[in-house]
């Protein structure tokens, strides 16, 4: 397997992929709790803030990968030791750039060696795209 690092449209088409599954999820959270007569506001709130702020941090933290990296051969790694996945608090901080920076972040991806978008260069995070031979 060769390893590269991600250019801009894989981590576009990711991206879609992860809207896509946070909407879905956002969509079953509203069936499962339209079932019950009163849901307090804090228990959407709750919902709300799982699906939409710490999916992804949570998913990367853990696994490398969101359901949209899996599906497109994406892994987001530590710069330094690319075996390992980066910290839950390194992957919020990542997130949160990337959700405040919007597309700015991705203006450094192809002037950066390993194609890094801000938010990875400020976690020192890369994201790895596994090709098959």
């Amino acid at each position: 397997m060769k390893i590269e690092f991600s250019s801009i449209f894989p981590r576009l088409k990711a991206a879609f992929i992860d809207a896509v599954v946070m909407v879905a999820l956002m969509y079953g959270a509203t069936e499962i709790l339209s079932l019950f007569d009163v849901v307090l506001n804090y228990i959407r709130i709750l919902i709300a803030v799982f699906i939409f702020v710490l999916y992804e941090p949570i998913f990367v933290s853990l696994f490398g990968q969101t359901v949209g990296h899996s599906r497109i051969n994406l892994i987001v790694r530590q710069e330094e030791d690319i075996k390992k996945n980066i910290s839950f608090f390194k992957a919020l901080i990542r997130f949160t750039l990337k959700f405040f920076l919007g597309w700015l972040s991705l203006l450094t991806v192809p002037g950066s060696v390993k194609r890094q978008a801000i938010h990875d260069a400020v976690v020192k995070s890369v994201v790895i795209e596994e090709v098959q031979d």
